[in-house]
């Protein structure tokens, strides 16, 4: 499960610092230039870290392989566990250094990230505002679906209807509705557990912290 883990996270990146993206750079101690093109920057930490998953699970995979004939009570077949326990765990120690590594030299280019971001995304804080003045969220979906259509058919964002557009998908819009068109503002707003806002992020950082720090002594 953690080579898996640290397979999505490393695609992620990977997807993130391509040149259609763009929103992340990775160091040049755990990349490399391209063969054929210059201006290509390969991150190959990352895809050894998604290809190697692969090999974790291929051992996995053949240890259910060994055991799926067997009888339930112990066979000699299951000596075939050492060399794919003693595998995994030199692979996934390697790979977590590595892991660690690249997170810790990684460049964010928080300007590329807020320009991948459009109006759309905050269909669900349209619903939302019309949920606080009182219309239960079941009908406030529909609403915000209305809103999102009625912007695709006058080729605008959603954040360019005006309260005139709105008004006749409910009357309950009103010009403060111009306050839900902030990506800050959405994020703030889910101060919950687990939620996007600087305080809950914040606190779960700590709680890690806090984890390591009374498990993991080295």
């Amino acid at each position: 499960m953690t080579s898996t883990h640290i397979s999505r996270w490393a695609e992620d990146l990977i997807i993130y610092s391509s040149g259609q993206f763009g929103m992340v750079q990775c160091s040049d101690a755990y990349s490399t230039g391209s063969s054929l093109m210059p201006q290509k920057k390969n991150p190959d930490a990352l895809e050894l870290l998604r290809g190697k998953a692969g090999r974790c699970l291929g051992q996995l995979t053949g240890m259910i392989a060994v055991m799926k004939g067997t009888p339930t009570t112990y066979n000699k077949d299951f000596q075939e566990d050492k060399q794919a326990l003693f595998d995994v765990v030199d692979t996934l120690l390697d790979c977590l250094q590595i892991a660690s590594g690249c997170l810790a030299t990684l460049k964010i280019n928080p300007e590329k990230m807020r320009s991948g971001l459009s109006a759309d995304m905050l269909a669900t804080d349209l619903a939302e505002y019309l949920v606080r003045k009182g219309v239960p969220f079941r009908e406030t979906h529909h609403m915000a679906g209305a809103a999102v259509k009625l912007a695709e058919d006058k080729s605008c964002q959603l954040s360019d209807l005006t309260v005139e557009d709105l008004k006749p998908i409910c009357s309950l819009f009103e010009e403060d509705v111009s306050e839900v068109w902030s990506f800050d503002a959405s994020a703030e707003r889910r101060d919950t557990e687990g939620g996007t806002s600087s305080r809950s992020v914040l606190e779960q950082v700590q709680k890690l912290r806090t984890y390591l720090d009374n498990n993991c002594a080295n």
